[in-house]
């Protein structure tokens, strides 16, 4: 394999995605962590739900992760500060970004395609100069989300309370990122 085959990379997400989205989103490893049983949406209210953000109408930006030509999974991102409905309140530097993805094949999970998707996540994010650093808050029992977040470069740094529940607090810094510690 060369670099590029093994490599994982991202595109906007298009409407034409949404289909595959929403049988995404109701895979049982997916729904475990996103949203719970009882957050087994429709395909209607996935397209009410992502479109806003294929469109660029709301702060959320959705990626299509592709590896081999392949689309394998789901990631976003938005800025922090002023997320809102109780999101990270406390952060005040504009130059925080926050991640949130998944791998829509369960036989795609321990193959360390979700550390390659995060990491592709955040080079481009890091590719703004403007970024500073990117959060993200796995459920505590989400032990491999939180070591794949880790080989990532991402550093526990507490537990917080979000609206979700109980999560762990990581951070990747750019100064992490680019090879300091």
């Amino acid at each position: 394999m060369t670099t590029s085959e093994n490599s994982v990379a991202l595109r906007l997400m298009t409407t034409a995605d949404l289909p595959m989205l929403h049988e995404w989103l109701n895979r049982p490893h997916v729904v475990e962590w996103w949203g719970g049983d009882d957050a087994r949406p429709p395909l209607a209210d996935v397209v009410e739900h992502y479109t806003p953000r294929i469109q660029a109408e709301e702060a959320v930006t959705p990626y299509i992760a592709m590896h081999g030509g392949e689309p394998i999974g789901y990631a976003q991102c938005y800025v922090v500060l002023g997320s809102g409905d109780g999101w990270w309140e406390d952060e005040t530097d504009p130059g925080v970004r926050g991640i949130d993805q998944f791998l829509g094949n369960p036989r795609q999970l321990n193959k360390g395609l979700g550390t390659k998707l995060v990491r592709a996540l955040a080079e481009r994010l890091f590719s703004d100069p403007t970024v500073t650093k990117i959060k993200t808050d796995p459920a505590p029992d989400n032990h491999r989300a939180i070591r794949c977040y880790e080989k990532a470069g991402f550093v526990q740094q507490k537990l917080i309370e979000t609206p979700d529940g109980q999560a762990v607090y990581m951070v990747l810094t750019r100064q992490r990122f680019e090879g300091g510690k």
